[in-house]
């Protein structure tokens, strides 16, 4: 795992409120302590900041803010990662036991 996906995950999990996560002094500790639902709001929020960074960029051609709001997505996607127990390691596994399938097969595979 990327040791910078591996420092951020662990600084999630310390700011978790059974880790001393204190909501008055951390963003993320604030965000566990509101509950899932912030967590999801949070996530919708910020995919739909990408979609829109990715539209802009189409138009002007710089995609820095797409940049920007993927890494924003993929720092709350981490948060809810942690608020379940699962580690960004797990999201790497699953994306290398996909390896190789077809997108279309493995799709029509979840049907049966």
């Amino acid at each position: 795992m990327s040791i910078t996906l591996a420092r951020v995950a662990a600084v999630i999990e310390s700011r978790k409120p059974e880790h001393g996560g204190d909501p008055a002094t951390s963003y993320v500790a604030k965000l566990f302590s509101k509950g899932d639902d912030a967590i999801l709001k949070k996530i919708g929020e910020e995919a739909t900041e990408l979609v829109m960074a990715a539209k802009d960029a189409r138009v002007a051609g710089d995609p820095s803010k797409v940049l920007y709001e993927c890494a924003d997505l993929w720092f709350h996607s981490m948060v809810l990662l942690a608020k379940f127990d699962l580690t960004p390691q797990q999201v790497l596994d699953e994306l290398a036991r996909r390896e190789g399938v077809s997108g279309i097969e493995e799709k029509a595979a979840r049907k049966e």
